[in-house]
């Protein structure tokens, strides 16, 4: 068999500062993506986060929630009552990555509708009836 010569791409590779990896790692992390989400309409608490975040632990979710706070993705507010009410809210930088999740949300919604992505665990065959 003929050996096949590979090519070199004509992309230049990121940078060491890429500004794409660095807004990654802002929203990379199990569960970091869906809590930035879940934040967008406003404050939550951390029983409702856990709600809506369907399997998280508590305590992955307390290390996320810490993470995003320390990067100032985050707001946390303790309000004085037995027990201490907490808070989670997005800043302003956290808003700013909205469209950003907007974006990959409408390219998930495009890829199921091509049948280009199935949930972990499905067969392409479960979604053939998607429109």
């Amino acid at each position: 068999m003929p050996r096949i010569k590979p090519i070199q791409s004509e992309v230049q590779p990121p940078v060491d500062d890429c500004p794409m990896k660095r807004a990654l790692q802002f929203i990379s992390g199990a569960w970091t993506p869906e809590i930035v989400w879940y934040l967008q309409n406003g404050p939550r608490r951390f029983r409702d986060l856990q709600r809506d975040l369907d399997g998280v632990s508590s305590k992955v979710l307390t290390q996320r929630l810490k993470e995003l706070e320390e990067n100032g993705i985050l707001d946390r507010k303790v309000f004085p009552t037995k027990p201490p009410t907490v808070e989670y809210s997005l800043t302003e930088l956290g808003r700013r990555f909205q469209p950003v999740l907007d974006s990959i949300a409408q390219m998930g919604r495009y890829l199921v509708k091509q049948k280009k992505f199935c949930p972990r665990g499905e067969s392409k065959q479960n979604h053939s009836g998607l429109a």
